[in-house]
């Protein structure tokens, strides 16, 4: 009971005052969880904010376009994200008649609602005893009590599971999972820890046995992909050359340029890239090199190269999937981050 205690008095001294944190609203709570998976509070701040002030509700939410909801995304990666909330919203509203579920159990069955949003969402609003684990809870109880099992691995997720479902017993549940993350993400952190004013430094494993930078123990990822994705910019006083990216790849249904992918830096093999413009945009067709950056995913590096295109021409019932749209109209479409950020830097639209 000491670990609990100490960590609730470690929270209520030294907590960050969030938005979510002053709501038992399960929708409002719901949008964090979803928002903050795989990112930053500080980078998922302002689009809380956003899809707030947009979707004040989930009734709200559920009559939004996916367009719309894609465009509010643009920038957080992981788009599935942002297509799951559109469909659970709509699922509230057909399954719950728009009140949102406070229980576990309902909280499952919805889409894009794991173990740990359900545990966070019905603890949060609830007060239901589900123990939250995310990538912080699992680094604070490996460390304090000294678990060496893969965090990552079947048996050891189901042992942090357990450990993290017993000590949440008899604790004031909403309180304890929010103080046992935001322990991690401030005190326990993965890299510089603050070991030395960490009130439970004396009964730590990891800080006694010298082990604060080996756990917690993660099985290797799997190999980085590498891509290079070469897109073509055609663009005139009043439209521009787009295409909506198709499903099964990364950014699937967000819009981007034309694209040449292809297997190596098109500068190496210059010539066999200039054969395949000609063949989509015509034998008179120049290119010029506007930029290149790369683009980190969380398996994939992918170097992405904007060429300028002139003198083009394009047959639309050759390639049914490349449009012309407004300049005006292409900015509002949801775009993945590179393409926003080129169109920031590089479009006057």
């Amino acid at each position: 009971m000491n670990f609990q205690k100490e960590l609730i008095k470690w929270y209520k001294i030294n907590k960050r005052d969030l938005p979510w944190r002053n709501s038992t609203d399960a929708y409002v709570i719901w949008l964090s969880e979803i928002i903050l998976q795989q990112t930053r509070v500080e980078q998922g701040l302002p689009y809380f904010n956003k899809f707030l002030e947009n979707f004040p509700t989930v009734e709200t939410f559920a009559a939004a376009t996916e367009n719309h909801v894609l465009k509010l995304w643009q920038g957080l990666g992981y788009y599935s994200r942002g297509r799951n909330m559109l469909f659970t919203a709509k699922q509230v509203i057909e399954l719950y008649q728009g009140v949102f579920p406070l229980n576990y159990n309902e909280l499952i069955k919805l889409k894009g609602i794991g173990d740990y949003t359900a545990a966070a969402i019905s603890s949060f609003a609830n007060n239901e005893s589900k123990a939250v684990v995310d990538g912080n809870v699992y680094r604070v109880l490996s460390r304090y009590f000294g678990v060496e099992k893969p965090i990552n691995s079947t048996i050891g997720k189901k042992m942090f599971a357990e450990l993290a479902q017993n000590l949440i017993v008899d604790q004031d549940s909403a309180i304890y999972n929010q103080a046992i993350m935001e322990f991690g993400a401030l005190q326990c952190k993965p890299k510089s820890p603050l070991c030395g004013s960490c009130p439970l430094q004396i009964d730590c494993y990891a800080l006694k046995n010298n082990k604060v930078d080996v756990l917690p123990i993660k099985l290797k990822k799997v190999k980085i992909r590498e891509r290079w994705f070469n897109y073509l910019v055609g663009v005139n006083d009043t439209s521009i050359l787009t295409k909506q990216r198709k499903a099964g790849d990364v950014w699937q249904q967000l819009f981007d340029f034309p694209l040449i992918e292809t297997t190596g830096d098109p500068f190496e093999g210059i010539e066999g890239f200039m054969e395949t413009v000609k063949d989509y945009f015509g034998e008179a067709v120049k290119i010029t090199p506007i930029t290149r950056k790369k683009h980190l995913l969380a398996h994939q590096i992918i170097f992405v190269q904007f060429f300028a295109l002139d003198n083009y021409i394009i047959n639309f019932n050759l390639h049914p999937d490349i449009k012309s749209v407004k300049l005006s109209d292409f900015k509002a479409l949801p775009h993945p981050k590179v393409i926003g950020d080129f169109i920031e830097m590089h479009l006057q639209i």
